[in-house]
């Protein structure tokens, strides 16, 4: 594949590019899904194509082609140059790129079992007995569980000298139990909402979380909640799970942080930011949470969605601080938009769905590092409070400051004691307000990785993938309900 990439590039320099880079992708996917016992997607597809941006006169062309022959690429490069060309005419300023040293590298993801090699046989069996335990009781009305994955290869050159090939590995599983009566209708999800937890590893990660033994329990939840009280309203002491709590990260942090958002060069999907350099360049920093905030982009932690070798500029996958000890310290930068903010290289977060999209600014792996505290504690800690698990809703402004998300169960906690269950858990906040409630974080016992695997941005839309970490985590004086 070396020898093809390097045609497109000679190609696009031929043509006058002073820029170019190639990008090959082979993609394979694999879908398993049942709905009330009865297969709703068994689904598998393929692709292989070519994605071929260039800067000529100072302004990006990319083209993409599904013909990786050398007649191809030659012809995709020349497309990608015609249309750099008349971008030109209408540029503001030229494209600037931050440095980075050429390399020669094959990163790969670490599995154990080859998902793509167990037995189709063997995970609809899985997911049968799941659905024979969640439809037992006659309330529940509705039964899915699924299971996903997806391998992706790429071979990677630039005109800077850097040839890198990738094999990426993702896999995921989960599922949901939707009861209905006494005019109510609830879910509940395991191990997380929107199509179960996904990771970079292979099908172990379906023996991860005891997929069986947890079924009962989801299945008596959900019809739990059919006669449970509402979620009570006010402020009071809220303690979020990890699934809930990477939405949060994702919503509040994630994009808030992406620069070309910062920047308004992007405002699809989830608006712009608050985040403005002239916050960051405050006198003593921003105050982006309490003291014990600390929000970590890591490309490099094992079983992120977004754990790489090197992003789509050729850049080595990084971590740190966006967050740090409440203060504000870092954006997702490229190689592009890195000297906007006077950084000398970009950390790393240039990545496009496929072959056929342009890459683009996206959230890394992003976390809430773990603290001190045991779950059993923080719950006898708290005199007046909720936690809430699993998300179910979310709704945030334009800048990513006012925010309402909702939960799938509430658990109420009434002097250190958790006193029983309430439905249709919501909160409200301000996004430096919310984290600046921050005051107690569970330890790295009670820590994980909890995937996205269907982040929207763009015009054309891509979707990208990236896992935000936590532990269960108490805030301060929340408002929860609905104000009457």
């Amino acid at each position: 594949m070396k020898a093809e990439c390097l045609e497109a590039i000679d190609a696009a320099k031929s043509l006058g590019a002073n820029y170019a880079d190639v990008r090959v992708i082979e993609y394979r996917r694999e879908g398993v899904a049942l709905r009330n016992g009865h297969p709703c997607n068994l689904a598998s597809g393929q692709s292989f194509g070519a994605g071929i941006r260039v800067i000529v006169n100072g302004a990006w062309g990319f083209a993409s082609t599904n013909q990786v022959t050398a007649a191809s690429l030659k012809a995709t490069s020349a497309r990608a140059v015609e249309i750099a060309k008349a971008s030109a005419q209408v540029k503001k300023q030229d494209v600037r790129l931050a440095p980075k040293p050429p390399v020669e590298d094959i990163w790969c993801t670490p599995f154990t079992i080859d998902p793509f090699k167990v037995p189709l046989e063997q995970k609809l069996g899985l997911l049968l007995q799941i659905d024979t335990i969640l439809r037992k009781n006659p309330a529940v009305k509705v039964a899915s569980a699924a299971m996903q994955f997806a391998r992706e290869k790429q071979w990677y050159m630039d005109t800077d000298g850097s040839f890198i090939v990738q094999d990426l590995l993702r896999s995921g599983a989960g599922y949901s139990a939707t009861a209905v009566g006494n005019g109510e209708v609830q879910i509940r999800s395991y191990p997380q909402s929107w199509g179960g937890n996904h990771k970079c590893m292979g099908y172990e990660i379906v023996h991860a979380y005891d997929l069986l033994g947890n079924a009962e329990r989801i299945r008596d939840e959900a019809v739990a909640l059919l006669t449970a009280p509402a979620c009570p309203s006010g402020r009071m002491d809220l303690i979020l799970d990890g699934p809930q709590l990477a939405l949060q990260i994702h919503e509040s942090v994630g994009h808030a942080n992406e620069l070309d958002r910062v920047f308004g060069y992007e405002a699809n999907y989830a608006g712009r930011s608050f985040m403005l350099p002239e916050l960051h360049n405050r006198k003593g920093g921003f105050k982006y949470g309490s003291p014990i905030v600390n929000l970590v982009a890591d490309c490099t932690v094992p079983g992120g969605l977004a754990t790489i070798g090197y992003d789509d500029d050729g850049v080595r996958a990084q971590r740190f601080h966006v967050v740090q000890n409440g203060i504000h310290n870092e954006w997702f930068t490229t190689r592009e938009t890195a000297p906007l903010v006077d950084r000398e290289v970009s950390n790393g977060c240039n990545r496009a769905e496929g072959f056929n999209n342009i890459p683009i600014t996206r959230i890394p792996n992003l976390s809430l590092m773990p603290g001190e505290w045991e779950y059993d504690a923080l719950i006898a800690d708290t005199k007046d409070g909720i936690i809430m698990e699993v998300n179910k809703s979310w709704s945030i402004d334009q800048m990513r400051l006012n925010f309402q998300f909702g939960a799938e169960i509430g658990r109420v906690i009434k002097d250190g004691k958790i006193t029983g269950i309430v439905k249709n858990p919501n909160y409200q906040g301000n996004t430096p307000e919310f984290w600046g409630a921050c005051d107690a974080i569970c330890n790295q016992d009670h820590w994980d990785l909890w995937g996205v695997i269907n982040c929207g941005k763009g015009q054309p839309g891509q979707t990208a993938e990236m896992s935000h970490g936590g532990a269960p985590t108490r805030f301060r004086g929340v408002e929860v309900g609905i104000r009457g």
